[in-house]
């Protein structure tokens, strides 16, 4: 049998999805594509409550694979709208918190999934951008909503038009990602934190996700996110985890969440 080009790794309510083509530079073709969706699927199914997000070998994604690519005949809307949004946009829309360890290149639609993390972590040596001015191509998987989203449309313009790549720690100066590690510290980093998570109420995290995702969207008024936070805290207040908390707090003791 081939190998996964996307692995799963679990340990309890934490997980790890791990970009495996590194011969590649864990570039994105169709099977990786399908393997994405299963891993997700497996995800979702195990109950994991902090999902990493990462690329094995020396880099986190280098984008499209472009070795067997048709410029002469082949859709690239169709490839964009069958094949590629899909894969961000439910990594954005994953159903736990997400964090994205990036080292080395994360180009296209590399970018774009490493992007869609809730949090991402990069190695100080990363290369991150998307170089599509040298193949005459549009910025895809989402880059311009991230980018003018996080660093301002006039640095997302600069990129585009240049086609500029980021070190790790001008990423973070720009505010593309949290931030800068070095690259022996940045598995631990983004582990420390992700498992950390997966033991909180991340009940009440994914309706702060939520509430985030949909200002974002949106644009709602102060009165409109006020009213949906009263919302998510009325929702908050019958779960286990809400009862929990609170009579930890109230006995001077550590809380035992389960994410329900």
């Amino acid at each position: 049998m081939a190998t996964p080009t996307v692995l799963l790794e679990l340990e309890g309510t934490y997980g790890e999805l791990v970009l495996n083509r590194p011969d590649k530079i864990n570039s994105v073709n169709e099977a990786m594509v399908g393997d994405l969706h299963a891993r997700f699927d497996e995800a979702e199914a195990a109950g994991v409550r902090a999902l990493v997000v990462r690329g094995e070998g020396r880099g986190f994604c280098a984008g499209r694979d472009l070795a067997d690519a048709e410029p002469l005949d082949e859709d690239g809307e169709a490839i964009l709208n069958d094949s590629l949004n899909p894969i961000v946009l439910r990594l954005a829309e994953f159903p736990a918190p997400t964090f994205c360890a990036l080292h080395g290149p994360a180009l296209g639609t590399g970018l774009g999934l490493a992007l869609a993390c809730d949090v991402v972590y990069a190695s100080d040596d990363a290369r991150i951008g998307s170089p599509f001015v040298r193949i005459g191509a549009v910025l895809d998987s989402g880059a311009h909503h991230f980018l003018v989203q996080r660093i301002g449309a006039h640095r997302a313009l600069e990129l585009v038009y240049t086609g500029r790549m980021l070190s790790g720690r001008e990423a973070e100066e720009w505010g593309l990602v949290n931030r800068s590690v070095a690259r022996l510290d940045l598995l631990p980093r983004v582990r420390a934190m992700a498992r950390q998570v997966a033991a909180g109420p991340t009940a009440a995290f994914l309706a702060s996700k939520g509430l985030v995702r949909d200002i974002i969207d949106t644009g709602p008024s102060l009165a409109e996110v006020l009213r949906a936070e009263a919302a998510a805290q009325g929702s908050a207040a019958k779960t286990h985890d809400y009862r929990e908390g609170i009579g930890a707090f109230q006995e001077k003791r550590t809380p035992k969440f389960t994410g329900a």
